[in-house]
């Protein structure tokens, strides 16, 4: 195990060096990799989510639209109340999260009482929320009319008088929110009897059942887990940009699952981890940042992302197979 641990490492420091040389230097400052951290975090908090959804042998397809909708939702609300500051910003975020959480809520119903597939019910959620976004958006980015309350939370950087004098400009405060739900929902899945649930569902449904389980309540609440990580991206972003847009979250449902898939999850459920699934929002943000870095066109970005997603699937399929023998 330890040979293979530094053999990965050695690996990667090879692949880091020639990255780097091929970028002129460009890949290894601080400035870039301060920037890959900020650009990873809404991909790894909609990875939290649709991790125990995915563990649970679901998918959810809604996240990127439920971003733009809670993003719309939350600018409108916060140009039309009379609140300022922290009260502003925790408001705000509350209401976020009741949209979120009910779409959630909504996704799960049909599948855990009509046993709907979750791809239907969760891509008729996507077109939903996507339209409603632009509807109550009237096609146009909702601007913040005083985004003094966000602006640390999107802009914003801790530790700065101590990192600067090291070339980096800080942690940017959304990496922060993202640490601590990664931490926060390991626990959740690792060490509650609730992550045992989800992973037992998704190991056996009918087993978990006959042990007792309420499968139903279980599974509405990773729908309700994954809304709810989808309205904190949105108000990150929304804090980031100064406007809740109904276009900010497209392509990012298909880049959650990716991050999740490339963490080791299995699509067949059963199996995952919210810490695999950083590291997998990670390499896709590195592998995404070098190919902007050496000015790879994006319609071939997305064929290489595609052929990451494709090959980490094949190589789950191969390692189940291999296990069962």
């Amino acid at each position: 195990m330890l040979l293979r641990v530094i053999g990965a490492l050695a690996l990667l420091a090879v692949v880091v060096a020639v990255v780097d040389a091929l970028s002129h230097g460009a890949f290894l400052t601080a400035g870039n990799l301060t920037n890959v951290l900020r650009q990873i975090t809404y991909n790894a908090i909609l990875g939290i989510g649709q991790t125990f959804v995915i563990i649970t042998a679901g998918i959810d397809l809604s996240v990127g639209s439920l971003i733009e909708l809670t993003g719309v939702v939350m600018a409108t609300f916060a140009n039309n109340v009379p609140f300022h500051g922290p009260l502003l910003l925790g408001v705000t975020l509350l209401v976020g999260l009741a949209v979120g959480c009910f779409a959630g809520f909504v996704n799960a119903v049909p599948v855990v009482r009509l046993n709907l597939p979750p791809f239907i019910t969760t891509l008729a959620m996507m077109l939903m929320a996507r339209g409603l976004a632009f509807k109550l958006a009237h096609g146009q980015p909702v601007t913040l009319t005083d985004s003094t309350a966000f602006d640390a939370t999107g802009t914003g950087f801790l530790f700065a008088p101590l990192l600067r004098p090291l070339g980096f400009p800080g942690i940017p405060v959304p990496v922060l929110w993202m640490i601590v739900l990664v931490v926060v929902f390991a626990v959740v899945l690792t060490r509650t009897r609730f992550g045992r649930y989800v992973f037992a569902i998704g190991g056996n449904e009918e087993a978990a059942r006959l042990a007792g389980i309420n499968v139903a309540r279980v599974k509405t609440l990773v729908y309700v887990i994954s809304g709810g990580c989808a309205a904190v991206a949105g108000l990150l972003l929304m804090a980031r940009f100064g406007s809740g847009s109904p276009n900010t979250g497209i392509g990012s449902e298909l880049q959650s699952i990716a991050a999740v898939v490339v963490g080791g999850t299995s699509l067949m459920g059963g199996r995952g981890s919210v810490v695999a699934t950083f590291f997998g929002a990670l390499l896709i943000g590195l592998l995404n940042n070098v190919m902007n870095l050496l000015n790879i066109e994006s319609y071939t970005q997305d064929i290489v992302l595609g052929a990451v997603i494709l090959v980490a699937v094949v190589v789950d399929e191969l390692r189940k197979r291999y296990l069962r023998t």
